[in-house]
């Protein structure tokens, strides 16, 4: 079966390519229904602050602190003018917490001396303030400002490289060129089920490719395990016995510790 998924898509044209992706970006919109983002946050300036303690951490971790840290630090002028030994200390569990005080501490500054205290909502003004990529931009407008845009994380890398999407390490390039194949108004969900679908199925080291949906259209297939038992019990999170069940597989054969097991950051 591998080598006839791999002959299949040795051949396919650019349009075909469009095509299956777009068949794929369906199914697993199918696939994780409940797919989010996973930092807390109730103002564009929240999510800047969440995406920026985000690096070298997990989203659990930054949900931890942020209620403390939201309630003491309101506006960008509350960043600007903090003490920095105190917000070092309520960053300190994030990791990195020196340099994301920094960031803080600048961004606030910056938003208060150029953009009147406010977060702007475009991309080319979001890049330039401190603490900020193209990555953390597309986050905070994708989902705070309703702007479609594609996160390039860890785990949407390696799948899109995976689905024969793109060949490509370099983020930017491939944000370019998933972009071209997924209608605009699906970037910011897809990016979402991409992240849920990386965490719970196509794992770094071995993906269950035997209770994957996307096994019939995944250049890929037999990276990891094709037989169904070994691959169901390679499923993570919360409603992995629902993933097995989507995918044609025996839910039973999902174990219990799958159900409970943290997903992959």
């Amino acid at each position: 079966m591998v080598v006839r998924s791999v002959k299949r898509f040795a051949g396919e044209t650019p349009i075909g390519r469009k095509r299956r992706a777009r068949k794929m970006a369906k199914v697993l919109a199918e696939t994780h229904p409940d797919a989010h983002i996973e930092l807390d946050f109730t103002t564009p300036l929240e999510l800047a602050v969440a995406t920026i303690l985000s690096a070298q951490t997990t989203d659990v971790r930054v949900n931890q602190v942020t209620p403390t840290l939201f309630k003491r630090y309101v506006t960008a002028a509350d960043y600007a003018a903090a003490d920095r030994t105190e917000l070092e200390t309520l960053l300190r569990p994030t990791g990195f917490f020196r340099a994301k005080t920094d960031s803080l501490m600048k961004l606030g500054q910056v938003l208060v001396e150029k953009h009147d205290g406010v977060l702007p909502s475009k991309l080319d003004e979001l890049v330039k303030l401190p603490g900020i990529g193209r990555k953390t931009a597309n986050v905070i407008l994708g989902n705070a400002f309703g702007v479609p845009g594609i996160t390039v994380d860890t785990h949407f890398r390696r799948l899109t490289n995976r689905f024969g999407w793109v060949h490509e390490e370099d983020p930017v390039k491939i944000e370019f060129q998933v972009a071209d194949l997924i209608e605009k108004r699906d970037w910011t969900m897809l990016s979402h089920r991409v992240i849920f679908h990386g965490r719970r199925v196509c794992h770094a080291r071995k993906p269950a490719c035997g209770a994957c949906t996307l096994a019939a259209m995944c250049p890929s297939y037999g990276t990891g395990p094709t037989e169904a038992a070994a691959a169901a019990k390679l499923l993570k999170g919360p409603r992995a016995r629902e993933l097995a069940a989507a995918a044609g597989v025996d839910p039973d054969l999902v174990p219990a510790a799958a159900v409970t097991a943290p997903e992959a950051p």
